[in-house]
């Protein structure tokens, strides 16, 4: 059985993983993230591979070769990371340190929600003829469209749902981006501004909403909304098969997925309805970004 490694770097922890060419995750292992400083955060790269081929009892030997999210842009042909909002990695040719660093040749890299997608595409078993659609909702919304097996990357930056402007009806519905109005971090501070609780995390919103309490049903109800909104311009532009759902914010509240499809769904005309029966949570979780990253050692697209 072949095995790879894939690499799921953040702003706050790099995950490490040996893959099997079918996509199981055979070895897991994290490393915290150290943003202060591009050698520091690098240092915390090669510790998260070690740990997992330590962990493995594998060598490089073993491996056919290593894969890498990295948010932001990158260049995959020269293998750069170009940019990114959490990471001191401007311009910083992550592939060759790599290589470099473990004697492996085949390195991929790419962005982080499109190795997370790439592995749900999979999962999914999307037909060759399909238009699949990953929606990550976390710190950040972001998607990655694959459209007959082929990645749509447009000039370089396609997928930027969060940028996605929405009607938001605080403050007087105005135009608000999607990622503003109603990542992860917004919906805590959405509450605190609402309820006027200075203390309020976005797990306390889920947690309260969970418990009935009217307050909070307005602010999931609002966020839902938003997100919908975004949703409904993805479903209009691309009139997608399939869309699946990541990040933490609905990976550990999977009960989001009804509340989208009834807030979608007010949207949608009869003609574009197929979607809501083709709307699913990820079953890979917290997992798609490595799982991702190592399948695409195997094949690239």
């Amino acid at each position: 059985m072949k095995k790879a490694i894939g690499i799921d770097i953040g702003g706050t922890k790099i995950a490490a993983g040996i893959i099997s060419e079918t996509g199981e995750l055979l070895q897991r292992a994290e490393a915290k993230s150290d943003p202060s400083d591009k050698e520091k955060m690098f240092t915390r790269v090669v510790e998260a591979v070690q740990k997992v081929l330590r962990d493995s009892s594998l060598s490089v030997a073993d491996l056919e070769g290593i894969g890498a999210g990295v948010p932001g842009k990158v260049d995959r042909e020269q293998g750069i990371a170009v940019f990114q909002n959490n990471l001191p990695w401007a311009q910083f040719p992550i592939a060759a340190r790599l290589r470099e660093q473990f004697g492996i040749k085949r390195i991929t890299i790419d962005n982080d929600v499109y190795m997370a997608a790439f592995a749900e595409w999979k999962a999914a078993e999307a037909k060759p003829d399909e238009t699949f659609v990953y929606f990550t909702i976390s710190t950040g919304i972001s998607c990655s469209i694959i459209h007959q097996g082929q990645f749509f990357r447009g000039a370089g930056f396609a997928g930027e749902a969060g940028l996605i402007p929405i009607l938001s009806k605080v403050d007087g519905n105005k135009l608000e981006r999607l990622e503003k109005a109603s990542a992860g971090p917004a919906i805590g501070a959405l509450a605190r501004k609402k309820l006027q609780s200075p203390d309020l995390t976005t797990k306390d919103v889920f947690e309260q909403y969970l418990a009935g309490i009217p307050e909070y049903r307005s602010i999931i109800g609002e966020v839902t909304d938003n997100w919908a909104q975004g949703l409904y311009a993805i479903s209009c532009l691309l009139d997608p098969h399939k869309i699946v759902f990541g990040g933490s914010v609905i990976a550990n509240n999977p009960f989001l997925l009804d509340l989208i499809k009834e807030k979608l769904k007010a949207y949608q005309i009869p003609e574009q309805q197929h979607l809501l029966n083709n709307l699913s949570v990820s079953a890979i979780k917290q997992n798609n970004g490595v799982v991702g990253a190592g399948l695409r050692v195997f094949e690239e697209i």
